[in-house]
């Protein structure tokens, strides 16, 4: 396994492509609302990573992927493929999914979307997956392992009542899109590869209502799926490992870390 530990100058570029990708989504907030549809979505993204960051939306073709960014909506866990039949109604929940090229470098980031009045059930998903992605990022120092970061996530997650996903995970980024290691968002503490300064990763639980398991779409091939129809919530960030802690590469201004 090939880790790619980044220099300094490595690191100050993946600053760059992460705060694009954090102002990206910072940028879509107004327009998630009911009555657009996810291709407009994914249309708007794409213009303003083009034309107003000058970077590369690295969804676009990645392995075949038709678009852009990933819109997720409510039983749909990742991948969902923007469209402009899918149109968004009062009480959805949507994660948008973000991964930007500037200079060769990477930032990938996702948040979930209240689409008007949500139930509160729905809520209380979305905030708990978020409370998961927090506590795992809060413990990341040199030193701790990756079944630390697997267990506390689904540690709290489960006493929640909540299931997580175990296919998908979180991974290595820079140069490449994933790379390793693979970041699972499970596990028991002390055990699998210990992280050290110059490390970069996301961390992006993905939480269920239902059981915890999954169906791959065979027609798009890309959109997983509860395989219930119970409701997802997803959360990502890109982060540093540094000399005592972390940075969190893809901050929004909304947030405090």
């Amino acid at each position: 396994m090939t880790i790619h530990i980044k220099t300094p100058d490595e690191i100050e570029k993946m600053r760059v492509a992460g705060r694009l990708a954090a102002a990206v989504l910072e940028m879509i907030g107004p327009y998630v609302k009911p009555g657009v549809s996810t291709g407009e979505l994914d249309t708007i993204c794409h213009n303003y990573i083009v034309d107003t960051q000058q970077a590369i939306p690295a969804p676009l073709n990645y392995n075949g992927f038709p678009k852009s960014v990933c819109t997720s909506v409510n039983h749909v866990i990742c991948h969902g493929i923007p469209s402009d039949e899918k149109i968004l109604k009062t009480g959805d929940i949507i994660n948008i999914d973000v991964t930007v090229i500037k200079d060769g470098f990477h930032g990938d980031t996702s948040k979930m979307f209240c689409v008007g009045e949500t139930p509160s059930h729905a809520q209380r998903l979305i905030r708990i997956t978020q409370e998961c992605m927090y506590k795992a990022i809060n413990i990341v120092k040199p030193g701790v392992t990756l079944g630390d970061i697997g267990h506390i996530i689904q540690q709290h997650g489960e006493a929640n009542n909540y299931a997580i996903v175990r296919e998908y995970c979180g991974h290595g980024i820079g140069r490449i899109f994933h790379e390793e290691p693979q970041v699972l968002h499970y596990g028991r503490p002390d055990t699998g590869m210990k992280i050290v300064e110059g490390m970069t990763f996301t961390i992006e639980p993905m939480l269920n209502a239902g059981s915890r398991y999954t169906k791959l779409s065979k027609k798009d091939g890309w959109p997983v799926t509860t395989k219930g129809r119970r409701l997802s919530a997803q959360w990502e960030h890109t982060l540093a490992v540094t000399a005592d802690g972390f940075e969190v590469l893809t901050l929004r201004s909304e947030e405090n870390l």
